[in-house]
């Protein structure tokens, strides 16, 4: 699964950091999650993209396998 997570942080300014505290969990799963190595709960997923001011559907891409 990709995702659009680091080029709408970077539209708004938000380091790794930032959203991991936006969304109450560690800057290492914004990185896990950046990468494609760890796919969110749905929760996650929500919180994330209400963060980026998006849509989860807008935030993820997933791939057909």
């Amino acid at each position: 699964m990709r995702n659009h997570i680091k080029e709408l942080r970077a539209r708004y300014d938000l380091t790794q950091e930032d959203l991991a505290r936006m969304v109450g969990v560690r800057r290492e799963t914004i990185v896990f999650l950046e990468k494609g190595k760890y796919n969110p709960s749905l929760r996650l997923a929500h919180d994330v993209a209400k963060a980026l001011r998006t849509t989860v559907d807008g935030l993820f891409v997933f791939d057909e396998e």
